[in-house]
C-alpha cells in the first residue's frame, strides 16, 4: 500500500511499514530524525496524493485535558510560564486543533486512523474507536491513548509487558506502574525544553503492530 504517516517526525511508524514492504511516507513541519522518505511541510499539500492508508498523529498541545485552567481567563491560580497561551487565545488554538484534525479525518482516503491521548476530542468530536496502551504491545510505559479509525479493523494487543507494584499506605494496599512512571504515577521523565518532542513519539511495539495488522 502507499501509506501516508501525518505529523510524524521521527519516522517509527514509516519505517515500520517500510520494512513490511510497503510505500510509506511521513509528513511533519520538522525534518525527520531517522533517514527515510519524508515530506517536511503541511499534510494538506499532499494528503490528496493517492494514499491508501493514513495514520495521523495530529500536535495534542490544545487536545488534552491538561492546563484546563489556562483556557479560562483568569485570574489564575498559578504563575503562567513564558511563552503559554492563556484565555481567548488558547481557546482559538484549540479550535483550529480541532478543525485539523476532523479536516485530517475528511480526507478522500479509504483507511485511517487517527491516534491522540485521551482529550477534548471525545467530546467535541467523537468517541474514540479504541483505546490502546504501550504495556499491551511490549513496551515497559503506561499512556493510555485513543484510535479513531476508519477502514481498520481495532488493533490487537501483542505482548503484555507486566507491571510492577508500587506499595501505599505502609503497605496495606498498592497501585499498578510501568517503567516510565514514578511510584505515585507521575511521568519519570525530567522537564526539559525538548520533552514534549520525545513524549509524542510514537511506541515502537504500537508502530510494529500497526504495520503487522493495518499493513494486510
Amino acid at each position: 500500500m502507499r501509506v501516508l504517516v501525518a505529523c510524524e517526525y521521527s519516522g517509527r511508524v514509516r519505517d515500520a511499514f517500510i520494512a513490511a514492504g510497503h510505500d510509506a511516507v511521513s509528513c511533519d513541519l520538522l525534518p525527520t530524525d531517522s533517514q527515510g522518505p519524508h515530506h517536511q511541510g503541511d499534510v494538506m499539500d499532499i494528503i490528496d496524493d493517492g494514499w491508501e492508508l493514513m495514520i495521523a498523529h495530529p500536535p495534542c498541545t490544545y487536545l488534552t485535558c491538561s492546563a484546563e485552567w489556562a483556557y479560562g481567563d483568569g485570574p489564575y491560580h498559578q504563575k503562567v510560564k513564558d511563552g503559554t497561551l492563556v484565555g481567548a487565545a488558547r481557546r482559538e488554538e484549540r479550535e483550529q486543533a480541532i478543525e485539523f484534525v476532523t479536516a485530517l479525518a475528511s480526507a478522500d482516503i479509504p483507511r485511517i486512523a487517527i491516534e491522540n491521548p485521551v482529550g477534548v476530542l471525545s467530546t467535541r468530536w467523537r468517541e474514540p474507536d479504541q483505546f490502546i496502551q504501550p504495556y499491551e504491545y511490549g513496551d515497559d510505559a503506561s499512556k493510555k491513548t485513543c484510535l479513531w479509525l476508519k477502514g481498520l479493523p481495532l488493533l490487537v494487543p501483542t505482548m503484555l509487558c507486566p507491571p510492577r507494584l508500587a506499595l501505599r499506605d505502609a503497605g496495606r494496599s498498592y497501585s499498578l506502574r510501568w517503567g516510565n512512571q514514578t511510584d505515585s504515577g507521575q511521568n519519570r521523565e525530567s522537564p526539559s525544553d525538548d520533552r514534549w518532542k520525545t513524549r509524542s513519539v510514537t511506541w515502537q511495539g504500537w508502530a510494529n503492530a500497526m504495520a503487522e495488522q493495518w499493513g494486510k
